[in-house]
């Protein structure tokens, strides 16, 4: 009898050490994927950078539809680093011929966008007035005095007409730098995306016309 308890006592014991054995491997196991696994935002700063220098490529291969504009504050004569430049896509022209000054009042639509990722593979949208498809008759219109925007949403709108829709592709440096926005819907170090439709815009102290999507209808 002693001996077949102590037999039993051996035999749990031997489970119970097999049994801590395998949830060590588990946790291991598991510690190991986690590593492994790329996060939503893993290496996003070197992944932000590259995505935006593939934008020189996207450039020679359709030089007609795309432009590399320089900040606005950077003196003509100078020519800077590649993050002193914006990229912008031209989706479709509008009909005018005058183009705001950064002192102005815009009235826009826009959605900004970060660049794609694995849960995101068109971008994550942190901002916009689009619900659905990008199109003047259904987005919402919102009004911004344009010194108040990050450089390069300022360089871009400074160099567009009423109607123009552009695809604008900003780098950190003239975007939301190493700090990102106090939210986190932008993290640090981000390339950000920003389509963006110019309906209007006045100078400082003039009042904006009202506008309504069923005028263009």
């Amino acid at each position: 009898m002693r001996f077949i308890i102590k037999r039993q006592l051996k035999q749990q014991g031997q489970l119970f050490i097999i049994g801590c054995l395998g949830c060590l491997s588990c946790l291991f196991s598991s510690c190991s994927k986690e590593e492994t696994e790329p996060g939503e935002f893993d290496n996003w700063k070197a992944r932000n950078e590259a995505y935006f220098a593939s934008l020189t490529d996207s450039m020679r291969t359709a030089p007609a539809q795309w432009k590399r504009i320089a900040k606005f504050s950077l003196a003509p004569e100078i020519e800077g680093k590649a993050t002193d430049y914006i990229y912008a896509k031209v989706i479709s022209s509008g009909d005018g011929v005058v183009s705001p000054n950064y002192t102005d009042s815009v009235r826009v639509i826009y959605e900004g966008r970060l660049i794609p990722s694995a849960t995101f593979p068109e971008g994550y949208v942190f901002d916009t007035t689009v619900g659905g498809n990008f199109s003047i008759v259904t987005a919402s219109t919102t009004k911004m005095l344009l010194s108040t925007t990050v450089d390069g949403y300022a360089t871009a709108l400074q160099h567009m007409h009423r109607g123009d829709h552009w695809r604008i592709f900003i780098p950190s440096d003239l975007g939301y730098g190493e700090n990102g926005t106090s939210s986190g819907s932008v993290p640090a170090y981000s390339t950000i995306i920003f389509d963006v439709m110019l309906i209007d815009f006045s100078p400082a102290g003039t009042a904006m016309p009202q506008w309504s999507s069923r005028m263009r209808r």
